[in-house]
């Protein structure tokens, strides 16, 4: 079993994705972005394998307009080095990565320039995983597309339209069931007929679901008849709805009681577990620990590190009762721990909170900043009492003296990201 995230990385410098405009495209600047872009995903993957996160799905923007004959590098032999060097490394560590094209990639669209843009854009997809050197047990997810107001000749033309990828890309294909058009019964169909493996997702079905009575373990069932041992374990994407969003849109984080619940109602070790939530890395971590058996202290030490400012920031019960949890050093539950974090990161900060954590963030400087950062602070923090400048620009400005004192605990903590704000 793997629990992973996708795409991007929360709190981690150096592990953005670079882009162009079109008018500015130009070889020299497309080799720019593709070396940050690459030397990103190492980075990234490092970060998984230090955090025991086995799962992750690379984004689509590894290459700038890599299925366009706008991009006219043969960027899979020109960087044949470094997509093999980045392939060994997922290997040699037992992580599954993956990639979703955009909505834009339809197959089953009436218009042939949209199906052959399409056919193009699964070829760069499957070219990035081949230069990688990676079995067919990494995939390339797809949804089946629109209904176009006729919905059996659209599955129709998607099933025609398969035919015509070639089979390096068929290798790599599984497809998903959507929230608006088609459901997992109707993706199921196609995946039997086609021998195409199918990933099943909680929160769409939920949402446009087959038959209400069937559960999501029956579906996770007939999804798994669709694995076959070249397309590795089963794999599936997992979701919470947001709350006060419209429906379908990700949680800012993974609430771990209901995760736990799906996880184990739904023999939760036979998956892996693509998580999507706004929070990325963070959750997975979070049930990355929450599903390894018997845990260490040292773990939730750790992610204590990371949180406790931001926790402090909004409740100071809830940031005396974690640290009195975590005195327990032989058996914490991480559960527990997690359930205690997420009651303190989501209670109502006011002001008399957020001020305790600025000040005890500003304890690490106030005797060795200059006359001149401490005047800037104090004015600094005045002016958000007095809701003349924001808490992001007074903790920007923290961030800035983090950085030039060397304050690395501060740096690897997540106070100064916008959690759940």
């Amino acid at each position: 079993m793997s629990i992973g995230y996708a795409c991007k990385l929360i709190g981690v410098n150096n592990t953005d994705t670079k882009s162009c405009l079109l008018k500015n495209v130009t070889e020299d600047a497309l080799h720019s972005i593709i070396n940050y872009n690459l030397a990103a995903l190492n980075n990234i993957i490092d970060y998984n394998i230090q955090n025991n996160i086995m799962l992750f799905r690379i984004s689509s923007d590894l290459i700038p307009f890599g299925s366009s004959d706008i991009n006219t590098i043969k960027w899979w032999e020109y960087y044949s080095d470094v997509l093999s060097s980045l392939g060994k490394k997922i290997q040699a560590s037992g992580m599954r990565v993956s990639l979703h094209p955009g909505q834009y990639t339809v197959l089953n669209s009436p218009n042939s320039d949209v199906v052959n843009r399409a056919i193009l854009d699964l070829i760069y997809h499957t070219r990035i995983l081949d230069a990688m050197n990676l079995d067919s047990s990494h995939k390339i997810i797809l949804h089946i597309g629109g209904a176009y107001n006729n919905k059996p000749e659209a599955i129709k033309r998607f099933m025609e339209n398969y035919s015509l990828l070639p089979l390096q890309v068929k290798n790599r294909l599984v497809i998903e069931n959507d929230d608006k058009i088609y459901c997992i019964e109707e993706v199921l169909n196609i995946g039997l007929t086609l021998n195409i493996p199918v990933v099943f997702d909680n929160l769409h079905n939920s949402i446009n679901p087959s038959n209400p009575s069937f559960s999501e373990g029956y579906w996770l069932q007939k999804c798994k008849k669709t694995w076959k041992a070249k397309d590795g374990k089963q794999k599936i994407h997992y979701s919470q709805q947001a709350k006060a969003r419209k429906r379908g849109s990700h949680s800012d984080y993974i609430n771990i009681v209901d995760f736990i619940a799906f996880y184990e109602t739904n023999n939760g070790e036979s998956l892996d577990i693509m998580l999507e939530v706004k929070d990325k890395n963070l959750s997975c971590i979070k049930c990355v620990n929450c599903t390894t058996p018997n845990l260490k202290a040292i773990a939730l030490e750790k992610e204590w590190s990371r949180y406790k400012y931001n926790v402090l920031q909004h409740s100071q019960q809830s940031y005396l009762s974690i640290r009195g949890f975590l005195k327990n050093k032989t058996n914490p539950s991480a559960i527990d721990f997690y359930v205690l974090l997420e009651n303190g990161l989501t209670s109502e900060a006011s002001i008399g909170t957020i001020s305790n954590a600025l000040f005890h963030v500003w304890g690490y400087f106030k005797n060795i900043a200059t006359p001149s950062e401490k005047a800037s602070f104090f004015k600094l923090y005045e002016n958000f009492k007095q809701e003349k400048t924001s808490l992001q620009t007074v903790k920007n400005f923290l961030k800035r003296l983090a950085l030039k004192y060397y304050q690395n605990y501060l740096l690897n903590s997540y106070f100064f990201l916008n959690l759940y704000e």
